[in-house]
């Protein structure tokens, strides 16, 4: 699997404890271990919702619906 860099920033204590609990060398796998859930479970439900068609039509429905408020008055 191919790995991307991050650069992220965190409060210092929050740091110090991860340098001093979690290990050097080992920060970057243990927050991606938490995260990765997260990310997964998000993946997971944004394909349940495409995959639900009523909802789509809906959703497509109400955007077209709002996308006329969108043009400066005049020009519709």
């Amino acid at each position: 699997m191919m790995q991307k860099k991050l650069t992220i920033t965190i409060d210092e204590g929050v740091y110090h404890g991860l340098y001093r609990v979690v290990g050097p060398r080992r920060i970057s796998r243990f927050i991606e271990d938490l995260v990765r859930p997260h990310v997964e479970d998000l993946e997971d439900a944004y394909r349940q919702m495409a995959a639900d068609e009523a909802r789509e039509r809906e959703a497509a429905a109400w955007i077209d619906a709002l996308s006329g408020d969108t043009w400066p008055e005049g020009t519709t």
